[in-house]
């Protein structure tokens, strides 16, 4: 039984924020959250950025890159002004959906969870990859009728830590919600602090990184599945 886990719960918080009023509206990071593919894309990353000449290690993805942007990730690390930019994010996106055209990355207890959602509550996706990575990955996944709304990095001038794709999200969402009946579930330090700086309340998902980096974050939770997802709708 997968256990969930508040060990950084902050003291300054005098409940559990997530447990205060019923989500109205659920928001879910994809990499990482949704689809357990990090170090899929961390190995994508390492390959072509070699061919560039600029090795990456996995430390450094995942301590400097992991939640940003594709293209944010490809400036950071070949230079803001580098020729080279889109074409790598193709690449990237092209391999990606070769390694996980299956929806294999999307665990079940995951997927039974976003079913359960979205017969309650508005669900979304907020996300630093392109939609043609994402939209193949939930259809595969048996999720694409589930999540109602999808912001992705192209539709968005300024991706995670910023705030925009959350706000985007926001308002694409029926019922005219605020911020703070939107929950939304993450697994990076970017990814984070780009939810709470759009007002939302936001729940880290351990796995990507340990749990001293997603101090931000209202609850700390191990997985998502059926059981969290009841107690945060309920």
């Amino acid at each position: 039984m997968r256990a969930r886990t508040r060990e950084l719960f902050q003291a300054s918080h005098d409940d559990n924020v997530s447990r205060l009023v019923p989500a109205q509206a659920v928001i879910f990071d994809f990499n990482g959250t949704l689809s357990d593919d990090e170090p899929i894309l961390c190995a994508i990353f390492r390959e072509l950025f070699a061919e560039y000449g600029r090795p990456l290690s996995a430390r450094e993805y995942f301590d400097e890159l992991a939640g940003l942007s594709d293209p944010e990730i490809v400036r950071t690390w070949l230079g803001r002004d580098h020729p080279a930019v889109d074409a790598v994010v193709e690449r990237r996106i092209a391999l990606y959906r070769e390694r996980v055209a299956d929806g294999s990355s999307v665990a079940e207890p995951v997927r039974e969870a976003v079913r359960y959602t979205a017969a309650r509550v508005p669900v979304a996706v907020v996300s630093g990859a392109a939609r043609p990575e994402i939209e193949p990955v939930l259809r595969a996944a048996g999720l694409a009728d589930s999540v109602g709304t999808i912001v992705a990095s192209e539709d968005v001038a300024e991706g995670k830590p910023h705030p925009a794709g959350y706000l985007r999200a926001l308002a694409l969402l029926d019922g005219g919600l605020q911020a703070p009946d939107v929950l939304v579930f993450e697994d990076t330090e970017a990814g984070v602090t780009s939810a709470k700086a759009a007002g939302m309340r936001c729940l880290a998902v351990l796995g990507t990184l340990p749990p001293d980096r997603l101090a931000q974050a209202d609850e700390i939770v191990s997985a998502i599945d059926v059981p969290l997802m009841q107690r945060l709708l309920d």
